[in-house]
């Protein structure tokens, strides 16, 4: 059994839950599916104090309040994990693990990115054991342990700062020559003044040593090519991030060759009523306030879309009588005077065609659906079906013979 909605979201972070917002306001049947917490990757971020209306507030909170706003509106949540899609038909289908099946006219996904693996010896099999990629939600069980922090970027200097909260040491793992890191010059100033915070230089993480837990790592000076040992009880791995779209390989999305989806400012992607927003799509800027911008530009980009799409199914698919559609630009005077030239030969000619105005301003999907890239255009269908086109002349006697 299917059950149908008119939007459903991938996702319940920041972009996520803002989309759903939108959509919900908009009166659409929203749904957010997510098969973790709600809130991403924002949810374990312990401190934001860059999003708008907000001097300081804990991640967990902030989405809090997103998704208690999304309620508000009557969004839908499902917790669970979407394995497969169809977005081959005008009614998109969305498989999850547990077998339930959903359809929507328009999704927007929100999936996310999740931390890059390193894949070194020992990483994988002491995840959970001493290995961990986030500092929110593990530093905690590091108190008064020497931990190893691999990374040198925002999240990774940030991170590494909050575990020394917890821990009796953080050395941190540093591709770089000393004094350089990836970070912005407010962390490094911080992070170079903590006491609890020491950085070795020009090096990466060959393996993480232990059986059952981390007993140490095994670097590797990257100039003079030795390794040594260090001695540790956890490792945090922040090199990057990877977005969440593998289970979009065979869906006809383009994508890049690291995951990335590519869209327009409308947030559409090469599919008909699919969007990307927040981490999953190529952009300049990952933070909250630009993933929250997302969710609200596709949001609004799919109400359009559904509109169109009832409006094409209502009125110009399932009507009996011949179809004109009649794409335009409102703002050219050639333009307009066509629409009136044809209307007036249409009323002398019976009831024989129904005439419909495409504005090419507001109803692009529409135009693009039948590759219309100059106006004035005229299609002509039957039954729901292109039958031909006319020349679009201002010639009265030769457009009056093309209808006849």
């Amino acid at each position: 059994m299917i059950t149908s909605y008119d939007l459903i979201i991938i996702g319940g972070g920041p972009a996520g839950l803002s989309a759903a917002i939108y959509g919900g306001r908009a009166k659409l049947k929203t749904l957010v599916i997510n098969k973790g917490t709600i809130g991403g990757l924002a949810d374990t971020t312990r401190e934001i104090v860059n999003y708008p209306g907000y001097i300081q507030v804990s991640g967990p909170d902030l989405m809090k309040d997103f998704k208690k706003h999304a309620e508000h509106f009557n969004v839908e949540f499902l917790k669970e994990e979407v394995i497969s899609v169809d977005f081959s038909q005008e009614e998109k289908i969305i498989k999850t693990k547990k077998g339930k099946q959903l359809s929507a006219k328009a999704v927007i996904l929100a999936c996310g990115s999740e931390p890059r693996i390193l894949n070194i010896p020992g990483e994988k099999t002491l995840r959970g054991s001493g290995v961990a990629y986030c500092a929110t939600c593990d530093a905690e069980f590091f108190e008064g342990e020497d931990v190893v922090v691999v990374g040198s970027g925002d999240q990774a200097i940030e991170e590494g700062m909050y575990i020394t909260k917890f821990a009796r040491k953080v050395t941190v793992i540093v591709l770089h020559d000393e004094g350089i890191l990836d970070c912005n010059k407010v962390s490094a100033e911080r992070a170079f003044s903590n006491e609890k915070m020491n950085f070795i230089w020009n090096s990466t993480i060959e393996e993480v040593l232990g059986e059952e837990n981390v007993q140490g790592v095994k670097i590797k000076n990257l100039k003079t090519g030795s390794s040594s040992e260090l001695s540790c009880q956890g490792v945090f791995f922040f090199v990057g991030m990877i977005p969440s779209t593998h289970f979009l390989k065979e869906s006809g999305l383009v994508m890049d060759k690291t995951g990335y989806i590519p869209v327009n400012e409308g947030m559409e992607t090469n599919l008909e009523g699919i969007y990307a927003v927040g981490d999953n799509r190529v952009k300049y800027l990952r933070q909250v306030v630009s993933a929250a911008g997302d969710g609200a530009t596709a949001a609004v980009a799919a109400e359009r879309y559904i509109e169109e799409v009832n409006y094409c199914n209502a009125n110009i698919l399932q009507n009996d009588k011949k179809v004109l559609l009649l794409f335009f630009n409102a703002v050219v005077n050639e333009s307009i005077e066509f629409c009136t030239l044809l209307e007036r030969l249409i009323s002398e000619n019976g009831d024989e065609y129904k005439i419909f105005k495409v504005d090419m301003a507001t109803k692009k999907n529409l135009a693009g659906k039948y590759e219309i890239e100059k106006v004035p255009a005229v299609v002509v269908l039957a039954n729901g079906e292109e039958i031909k086109r006319l020349e679009c002349s201002m010639d009265k006697e030769k457009l009056k013979s093309q209808l006849s």
